[in-house]
């Protein structure tokens, strides 16, 4: 998928509705930002963790999406974990996203943040992704 492709996806999702710009997207490196604002906010006036997670999440499941192995029919997230370093009140923060373990059961992928006007670092991401396969013929189905 391309820039514009990615955008477009995020519309009426929770991507679209932070705001996140897709910026560049390759299968080896995803970038994006948004522009800090109200809505963003936790009730302190600093970007909410969880809108920062949402950015990093999205960029790395885009990348996810752009490194899936034949036969393969999407992904799901097992695992996340995130470190905070910094926050912003205003202006725009970017985010990337690379992938450090692409295989054919699950993918790694590592994200960090930055405001744009310092490029303070101010978030790591980490999360591994489950590759999802079309259930064979005669398996049971798990619950």
């Amino acid at each position: 998928m391309n820039v514009d492709q990615l955008n477009a996806r995020a519309e009426g999702r929770l991507a679209g509705l932070v705001g996140l710009e897709v910026l560049e997207a390759r299968q080896s490196l995803i970038r994006g930002a948004l522009t800090v604002r109200p809505e963003l906010q936790a009730p302190t006036g600093f970007l909410h963790t969880a809108t920062i997670i949402a950015m990093l999440d999205t960029l790395a499941g885009y990348g996810a999406g752009m490194n899936m192995p034949d036969r393969a029919i999407g992904f799901t997230t097992i695992e996340v974990s995130s470190s905070f370093f910094g926050t912003a009140r205003e202006g725009r923060v970017l985010g990337e996203a690379v992938p450090i373990h692409c295989g054919s059961t699950t993918q790694v992928w590592s994200a960090n943040c930055w405001r744009e006007s310092d490029n303070k670092e101010i978030a790591v991401f980490r999360c591994t992704q489950m590759v999802l396969y079309p259930q064979r013929r005669g398996e049971q189905k798990e619950d």
